[in-house]
């Protein structure tokens, strides 16, 4: 049960926030078209339902107590939450809105060109994408599920497996021209590409060869989609995903090497947290993505 101390009225959090950002009743009562004595009535009711000293009187001036400035970073940021379920509402009143954090590539070259798709089928459903490499707190953060890469241990979360990954490793054709490539053991000293969180894929790549791993050397790199770039120039052998390697080795920007579709280790994810266990618009999704994953992973 949640206790009613805790849980202030929008117009005491309304104008702690406008004291705290602008500094000045006058100014807060301006920007929330109420009176000073108003605002500063809310605000010390909302410092005596609380139980804390939330501004230092001096000299007609609110000066903010640590305590405030911590308080305030929350409150803002649950008020922008409300402000966007309100907007979201409004906008789509009959269906509902679906955020969703996503891999850069992935999204690009999997997920979107399927998305339209899912609309379509779903015109009542409308979507937020934004792009995030690391995991997050669900709690902080606007989003109600995740698509991500590793293994399905994320903290206060359901998740729905999505596919494992296999590698194949890519050239382009002039770098395979100047370096031909018939053995695992033609590839020593050739520069190989690395992926930050693939900190194993070039071992796995290996063994799916029946060869072991000659040293290491080549950039590092934080995304595919700069891998396949640095592949195309030359560069050197990227190791990437089979559902992405095809793409390129179908427009002929890059040639596969030695055995394809070797598999790594981890796996593609759609992750949720426990409180959108029944939110509509995520089951729909789910339902849909579970279709899509059981085709061909290819475009």
């Amino acid at each position: 049960m949640r206790q009613r101390r805790f849980l202030p009225s929008l117009s005491q959090l309304l104008a702690f926030e406008a004291v705290m950002q602008h500094h000045s009743v006058t100014a807060a009562a301006e920007e929330l078209y109420l009176t000073q004595s108003t605002v500063s009535r809310l605000v010390q009711s909302l410092e005596a339902q609380l139980g804390i000293t939330l501004f230092l009187r001096h000299r007609k001036k609110l000066v903010p107590t640590d305590a405030a400035i911590a308080y305030q970073v929350d409150i803002s940021r649950a008020i922008d939450i409300i402000h966007g379920a309100s907007i979201r509402a409004v906008a789509n009143p009959e269906g509902g809105t679906l955020s969703l954090a996503v891999l850069p590539t992935f999204a690009t070259r999997w997920l979107g060109p399927r998305l339209g798709r899912f609309l379509d089928e779903h015109p009542g459903i409308s979507m937020n994408l934004s792009t995030r490499l690391e995991r997050f707190n669900f709690e902080t953060e606007p989003f109600d599920a995740a698509i991500c890469f590793g293994d399905n241990d994320w903290p206060g979360t359901h998740g729905m497996k999505l596919f494992d990954e296999r590698l194949t490793a890519c050239v382009s054709t002039d770098f395979l021209s100047r370096n031909p490539i018939s053995t695992p053991a033609d590839m020593a000293g050739l520069p190989r590409l690395q992926l930050e969180s693939r900190k194993t894929g070039w071992e796995d790549w290996f063994a799916g060869q029946n060869a072991t791993v000659r040293g290491t050397s080549g950039m590092v790199m934080d995304q595919f989609s700069m891998m396949i770039q640095a592949a195309i120039s030359g560069l050197g052998i990227a190791l990437l995903p089979d559902y992405l390697a095809q793409n390129e080795i179908r427009e002929g920007r890059l040639q596969p090497v030695l055995k394809q579709n070797i598999p790594g280790q981890g796996a593609y994810w759609l992750v949720w947290p426990h409180s959108r266990d029944t939110y509509a618009p995520l089951s729909t999704f789910r339902a849909w993505f579970a279709l899509q994953t059981s085709e061909p992973l290819t475009d």
